[in-house]
């Protein structure tokens, strides 16, 4: 299946992923203009983006911008509506990198979920409905996704899943970054 070509939608017992739509502006404010949530956001290499964002205008154009990537294959930005409430509740990225640092041949994911969600708990049941189709959707060797000291709640769900702190760093455009926790292949735990 090329991803690009159609987008899948996932869904458990809580939550519900889908390529991310004009609609989901509303929502998603709510969360990029989060100052909690952004703080724990993945800016890495996006060109100054820090993905705060507190006008319906600047929410619009950035997921204008998610739509034109996924249309240009450079990534897929899904929305997560949890089945409870209807809302979405943030959002994930994910894409293929090939590099020539260690971070190759890899399914970058960036996660971005409103504070109230920062739990491991939450965490823990988004991981264990998008892990696996990440592997199948980009035929990657590993996956990678940003975690700072700070982010707790998410490392340890990270590590439930047999993530592990990387000491490589990502080698970017104009900069190096770490914390990037790694889940290899052959390294996914079936119990989640």
């Amino acid at each position: 299946m090329n991803i690009y070509e159609q987008c899948p939608v996932l869904e458990n017992e809580r939550f519900k992923v889908r390529l991310v739509s004009a609609d989901d502006c509303a929502d998603l404010l709510k969360v990029y203009s989060d100052k909690n949530a952004v703080k724990l956001f993945n800016s890495d290499n996006c060109d100054g983006d820090d993905f705060y964002y507190t006008t319906s205008e600047k929410m619009k154009q950035a997921v204008d911008f998610w739509l034109f990537s996924y249309k240009e294959g450079y990534f897929v930005r899904f929305s997560i509506i949890d089945k409870k409430t209807s809302e979405i509740i943030g959002t994930f990225e994910i894409f293929k990198r090939i590099a020539d640092d260690y971070f190759t041949n890899c399914g970058l994911l960036r996660l971005d979920l409103a504070s109230a969600y920062e739990e491991r708990g939450i965490i823990d049941e988004i991981l264990s409905l998008i892990i696996k189709p990440i592997f199948e959707w980009f035929g990657c060797d590993m996956t990678a996704t940003k975690a700072i000291p700070e982010a707790a709640e998410r490392i340890c769900a990270l590590e439930k899943h047999g993530f592990a702190l990387s000491y490589e760093k990502l080698v970017g455009t104009h900069d190096e970054y770490d914390n990037y926790y790694v889940l290899k292949k052959q390294e996914i735990k079936t119990n989640g």
